[in-house]
């Protein structure tokens, strides 16, 4: 751990000589690359030099524990243990510092919410779930874009696809990939039956246009009138956009906008996206059961989470998280999960280190 520390701390001042040159003050591109690679090693720097400080601080009250005044090597000796305290502590923090980071969680976001088992009444969670982010987001001060909607006659959604633009998105959602199972009395239940349905969650980082090339040969777009709530102005023209990819066979609709231009444009976010996402999954089928389980493989197939309506519960299957706070989790509160979600990923993370 010391050896690798040592090497940040040689490239972070490396970085600040550089910082300091004219020339590449003066070329903003290279100054900006070097200022983001900085500001990523500044806190386990700045941890580093707590925790030197705080060992050469326990060197310094050594000799105490011999002095003649009983009540000075007492004191001495609290003292040592509370500093050994929080050595512990900086030394637990620089381990997860020094955790090789995720190149996406930097990336923007597109969730994908599509209505599993249950009909209507997964439809209509399906757009709760959409209020959930939208909401989480909200709080966070990110931004939503739909970019793909097909509602049902109720208000629910079949299939919702949004990007939600803005700092870390990736990192903090990434583990939201899965089941999510609802129990409750649907509002079409005239006997006040607790129903369960289900409800898929996929997160794709985004895909800029460098990280997957697609060639212009490999698409077929069709264009079409749409259909459902667009209102008079959408159904007059061919504005409704759909792109296949013939090599994966991926499809991407989309027809929410009046241009047929801004429709193309979002139904390539999405494809540029889920291509990455079938690459990355493609890698991480290469690599051993274990590891995937380690980095968190987000499986589709898995029911991650509950939620029952009746007792106000909601629970993450996957650390045995309980919370009888529904209504907080719903209106956006999702740290009350994601916190804890996150934290024991970091620590599956720090026993494969």
């Amino acid at each position: 751990m010391f050896s690798k520390i040592k090497e940040i701390e040689e490239r972070f001042e490396q970085l600040e000589n550089e910082l300091a040159r004219p020339e590449v003050i003066r070329n903003q591109k290279i100054y900006q690359k070097y200022l983001k690679e900085r500001s990523n090693l500044l806190p386990i720097i700045e941890t580093f030099r707590k925790y030197e400080a705080l060992n050469k601080e326990i060197e310094s009250n050594r000799p105490l524990l011999d002095d003649p005044d009983p009540e000075m090597r007492k004191l001495a000796k609290e003292e040592i243990e509370s500093l050994r305290s929080q050595v512990s502590e900086l030394e637990s923090e620089l381990k997860l510092l020094l955790l090789p980071t995720d190149p996406r969680d930097e990336k923007n976001t597109i969730l994908e919410i599509r209505a599993g088992t249950g009909g209507e009444e997964a439809a209509l969670f399906a757009a709760e779930l959409f209020r959930m982010y939208a909401k989480y987001a909200e709080i966070k001060c990110w931004s939503t874009e739909i970019l793909s909607q097909h509602q049902t006659g109720m208000g629910g959604f079949k299939e919702i696809i949004f990007l939600i633009s803005g700092q870390k998105v990736y990192s903090r959602l990434k583990h939201e990939s899965g089941v999510h199972r609802v129990q409750r009395v649907p509002e079409t239940e005239a006997q006040g039956r607790i129903h369960t349905s289900a409800v898929t969650v996929a997160v794709l980082p985004e895909a800029e246009e460098v990280d997957v090339e697609i060639n212009p040969e490999d698409l077929r777009i069709d264009v079409f009138r749409s259909s459902g709530h667009g209102g008079q102005h959408v159904n007059v023209t061919d504005s409704a956009v759909r792109i296949t990819h013939l090599p994966s066979g991926l499809v991407v609709t989309c027809q929410d906008e009046k241009s047929q231009h801004k429709n193309k444009a979002k139904a390539m976010k999405v494809l540029r996206s889920r291509l990455l996402d079938m690459e990355q999954a493609e890698q991480a089928s290469k690599i051993s059961e274990e590891r995937r389980n380690m980095v968190g493989s987000g499986d589709r197939s898995e029911k991650i989470r509950t939620y029952n309506f009746p007792q106000g519960r909601v629970t993450d299957h996957r650390i045995g998280l309980t919370l009888y706070k529904l209504e907080n989790v719903l209106q956006g509160q999702l740290d009350l999960i994601l916190d804890p979600l996150i934290t024991h990923f970091q620590a599956e993370a720090l026993k494969g280190a």
